[in-house]
């Protein structure tokens, strides 16, 4: 790329990662969504593209796996203030829905607030519809796309596009719980719903593989159980086999063997170990550190599994400091060139 130096101080230029990249010349198209509306434990996460966008230019851009990762034209189109405030007056609306939920039960927080949950349930419709309309055109264009949120029913648009695109594909979901609920708390594109949701929604889609999960309901693992497009790694399963001497790289292997050649990859930074992201609305204890899941993402690439798209969800910047944003937007970057990678080799 011209007038960027990969070795000098990263400059705030609007973009992610400070590159200079315009939207009609990038590759990767990074379309960031600012909404927590049914996050029903900890809010921030509508925060969390922007924070991530601040903390982008703070990076090296030097990796391993990928020669000149620093050409990679990767393009993330503003974020919408329109979308912002809406976010931020349904979630004051549905704080009150939520915390009745809590104190009274969902039937009667159903009957008192229902206005309330239609409300948001017609919005979240709205953003849904208008991400599938955008990067259906982005996949026209031969452009790869990629949401970042916002909790994590953000990216079913982007996926119910692809799934009109590929006659066959699968996604790798890192996370540390199953989103395997039909209509959380009432919220029809509930953060726990997504894969529920895309499980119904997307015909095209063969096969969905669960890495990390550690919070999980009884009916989710029935769901899992009986669903033969479904296969979950447990957490503890992935640690018990560890104590029995089975390595990560032969763990590593045995998740890609599931996985069609086309690959959609959903990462909840929840997946990750929570000190590595203390802030997020639903901390579990477990899960990953993030080199782990580099060796994943690099070794699927390697296997000749083509990405298609992905996500990153659930950061939230918490009250104070920038550790949140600083591994949300190193995870964006493993992810950026992992696609990069597996674009050039197309």
């Amino acid at each position: 790329m011209t007038n960027f130096d990969p070795n000098g101080v990263g400059i705030a230029n609007g973009n992610i990662f400070g590159f200079p990249c315009s939207e009609e010349q990038a590759d990767i198209m990074i379309i960031p969504i600012p909404w927590d509306a049914t996050a029903s434990y900890g809010k921030g996460t509508a925060q969390g593209p922007r924070a991530i966008l601040e903390a982008s230019t703070q990076l090296d851009f030097f990796h391993p796996e990928l020669t000149q990762s620093f050409n990679t034209k990767v393009f993330m189109s503003p974020i919408s203030e329109e979308w912002e405030e809406i976010n931020g007056y349904l979630s004051e609306k549905g704080k009150a829905y939520i915390h009745c939920i809590e104190t009274e039960g969902e039937e009667a927080a159903r009957n008192k607030y229902h206005e309330v949950l239609e409300e948001i349930n017609h919005a979240h419709c709205a953003l849904k519809d208008n991400l599938k309309e955008k990067c259906s055109k982005l996949i026209q264009e031969g452009k790869i796309a990629a949401v970042l949120g916002g909790e994590h029913s953000t990216p079913l648009g982007l996926i119910e596009a692809l799934n009109e695109k590929y006659q066959n594909f699968g996604i790798l979901q890192i996370d540390a719980h199953a989103d395997l609920r039909d209509a959380y708390e009432g919220f029809d594109q509930s953060h726990a719903s997504i894969m529920f949701n895309v499980l119904k929604r997307c015909e095209h889609l063969s096969k969905l593989v669960q890495v990390g999960i550690r919070d999980v309901s009884d009916k989710e693992v029935q769901l899992s159980e009986s669903d033969n497009r479904i296969t979950t790694f447990y957490d503890w399963d992935i640690k018990n086999a560890g104590f029995r001497g089975k390595n990560w790289d032969q763990q590593v292997k045995e998740i890609i063997s599931h996985l069609p050649e086309y690959i959609y990859i959903s990462f909840d930074i929840d997946g990750l170990k929570p000190e590595l992201c203390p802030n997020t609305g639903t901390p579990v204890a477990g899960g990953f550190e993030l080199q782990e899941i580099r060796y994943l993402l690099f070794q699927l690439v390697d296997a000749g599994k083509k990405i298609i798209g992905f996500d990153l969800n659930e950061v939230a910047p918490g009250v104070s400091g920038d550790w949140d944003a600083n591994v949300g937007a190193r995870v964006l970057w493993e992810l950026v060139c992992a696609t990069e990678k597996s674009r050039r080799q197309c």
